[in-house]
């Protein structure tokens, strides 16, 4: 696997109505729904269709309509610096709930995000929660 690129974690999808498309992938889907929370500002489900990542995250927060996708990378500012040696430009730094982040558009418009994963047990915390 390239470095600086760990693993492919989650999918953000952008949602008009989070709680309506988290019950289209549990009901039609078969998906299993991790949590579902209203805080913020902002309703976040967590859905898993498969055992393993990379899990898709429901937020009606995140615009546009293409997703986000957030890839693990061991070290974020070894990362950056690494990515950025190859002519790599920087879009926002942000706090993602499992650590800090960086997220970025391609030239062709696709968007992605680099996190170091620095409160693994967060997800966990949030494992069962119901807000919606």
């Amino acid at each position: 696997m390239p470095e600086p690129f760990e693993q492919l974690d989650y999918i953000y999808m952008p949602s008009r109505d989070v709680a309506a498309d988290a019950r289209h992938f549990t009901d039609a889907l078969g998906a299993e729904l991790v949590f579902a929370i209203d805080g913020m500002g902002a309703r976040v489900a967590m859905l898993a269709l498969t055992a393993a990542p990379p899990f898709v995250l429901l937020a009606d927060h995140v615009t546009g309509e293409a997703p986000i996708l957030v890839y693990r990378v061991r070290d974020l500012r070894a990362a950056i610096g690494e990515l950025e040696g190859r002519g790599w430009k920087r879009g926002h730094s942000l706090e993602l709930p499992m650590g800090p982040a960086h997220s970025f558009t391609t030239p062709g418009g696709q968007r992605m995000a680099i996190y170091e994963r620095s409160r693994p047990g967060v997800v966990e915390s949030f494992r069962g929660r119901r807000d919606f």
